[in-house]
Formats: structure tokens, C-alpha cells, sequence
């Protein structure tokens, strides 16, 4: 049962935990009394532990939030704008691996990273399966080429993606065009009942990727994969997609073996500035 617990000793009856609450689940009991969680909040309750994260004093409690989890903010560890700009602009897909293999621990890490990443409704539902293997690789970069195929005799009136011809053209010459002989492929999915699965995977993917370059490690999306399983049923069959899971992606680990000296620039964004009747 959800339940909030308020040490009298230390809360200062700022109400900032019944401000924070999404769904006004606390509030302060009587005219003098401390907040508590409403009659039957515990089912509304998502535990996403906002109250305790706006306690400045450390006054309330979650049964369903163990404390010792939850670290206290450390200022020091802040970035600026400077460096926060110069971070997410830095940020390059890696298409060159190293022959080397990446550590279980660090796998589990980025994954364990992925976990705070935003989430609708606070569900936590998203399964991961990691591939290291790379016969197993190959075998799931050969089934999109299946699918390249496969479009391409559909002939010039064919809708995939123009590049198409290139792809092939390099898998035939020898060179993983689908997952660059990644050493690691790092798959995600979420079931149907998660309306916003798709979303939710593609966020916690990011914050992965993201955080890979602390370890030494980047990442790659593999789009072409992607390509191929919403569209070729044999490259579903193969991973294993049930239809409890429609939603998926795929993204490729390792060592990079290239090295980064500036930032290209990119498109100005299309911003419409809009109000509603």
C-alpha cells in the first residue's frame, strides 16, 4: 500500500510537496496539521517521487521510495549553458568500431541510465535485449538487406529510401552497411498497453546514448534495421517481436575508432509562433 510518512521533527509546513504532487494527492490534513496523502491517493499514486525531490529538508518519506536510492542533489556536479551546449552538439553518430568488446558492466550501466529517463505514467515497462554475439549481428544486418532486396525489385516506383542502391551496393562489396560491424546491438521494446511506447523507448534510447561517451563508448540508431522489421516480417520473426510489443528500436554499442574535432552545423530550426481562437 502507497503511503507518505512526515517526520514533524524536520517538516517546515512549506507545502512544497502538496504543490509538486501531479495529482494533488497530499495535502495538509486540517487547518494545522502536516501534509498527508488524501483517502485512497495510494491508487493514484504513481511513485514517480516528486514530494521527496522537492523536500528541501528531507522531512518526507515514500513506502514505496526507499531513501538510500534516492541521492541528494550535488551542486557541484552541475553543467553551465557553455558546457551543456558544447555536449549535446558534440553528440555524433558512430559508424566505426573497434575490434573490442565492450564490458557486461558498462552494457548494464547504460541501461541502468535509460531508467531515468522520462516515461508516461511512470509505468517502467520497457524490456531490453542486448546482443553480443556477432554472428547473431550479421545474421539480423543480412535479413535487412533481405528487405533491401526485396524492395528494390519492386523497381524504380519502389517508396524506400533513395539510398537503397548504395546500401546494397556495399554489403555486396564486403562492408556491414546495416550495423557497421558494431560489436554490440541493443534492443528495446514496449508492450501495447503503453500508449506511448514508441516515445518512452525513444527517450530512455537517448539518454543511453547520451551517457555512452562517459564510459568511452558511442552509439549508433539503426534505422535501416528499423526500416526493415516494421516492413519484413522475417526480420521481426527472427528477434522475436510479438504482437504485445509493437513498439521497438534498435541501436548499435562499441569503442569508437574515430575521433571528433568540431561541430557541423545544422539546419536553423522552423519555429511558428501561434495562438488559438
Amino acid at each position: 500500500m502507497t503511503s507518505i510518512f512526515i517526520d514533524e521533527h524536520l517538516c517546515t509546513m512549506d507545502g512544497a510537496c502538496v504543490k509538486e504532487c501531479p495529482f494533488d494527492l497530499i495535502q495538509f490534513q486540517g487547518e494545522n496539521g502536516y501534509p498527508g496523502m488524501i483517502p485512497g491517493g495510494e491508487r493514484g499514486c504513481i511513485a514517480c517521487g516528486h514530494c521527496i525531490a522537492v523536500c528541501s529538508h528531507g522531512a518526507l518519506r515514500h513506502t514505496l521510495l526507499n531513501m538510500d536510492d534516492c541521492p541528494i542533489i550535488d551542486d557541484a556536479f552541475a553543467v553551465n549553458k557553455e558546457q551543456a551546449r558544447q555536449f549535446l552538439r558534440a553528440r555524433r553518430s558512430i559508424r566505426r568500431f573497434q575490434k573490442r568488446t565492450v564490458e557486461k558492466e558498462k552494457i548494464e550501466e547504460l541501461i541502468g541510465i535509460a531508467a531515468f529517463a522520462p516515461n508516461a505514467g511512470n509505468l517502467q515497462l520497457l524490456e531490453w535485449q542486448v546482443f553480443t554475439d556477432r554472428n547473431s549481428i550479421k545474421s539480423l544486418a543480412s535479413l535487412a538487406i533481405d528487405w533491401i532486396r526485396h524492395e528494390l525489385a519492386k523497381g524504380p516506383a519502389a517508396s524506400g529510401p533513395s539510398f537503397l542502391p548504395l546500401v546494397l551496393a556495399g554489403w555486396e562489396a564486403g562492408k556491414d552497411t546495416i550495423l557497421w560491424d558494431a560489436p554490440v546491438l541493443i534492443f528495446v521494446s514496449a508492450p501495447r498497453k503503453t500508449r506511448f511506447g514508441l516515445v518512452d523507448l525513444s527517450l530512455a534510447l537517448s539518454y543511453l546514448e547520451l551517457y555512452a561517451p562517459a564510459l568511452g563508448l558511442g552509439t549508433c540508431w539503426a534505422g535501416l534495421l528499423q526500416h526493415a522489421m516494421l516492413s519484413w516480417p522475417p526480420a521481426r520473426e527472427h528477434l522475436g517481436i510479438t504482437e504485445d510489443r509493437p513498439h521497438y528500436y534498435a541501436m548499435m554499442l562499441g569503442y569508437p575508432d574515430s575521433r571528433y574535432y568540431r561541430m557541423p552545423i545544422r539546419k536553423p530550426a522552423r519555429i511558428s509562433w501561434r495562438s488559438l481562437p
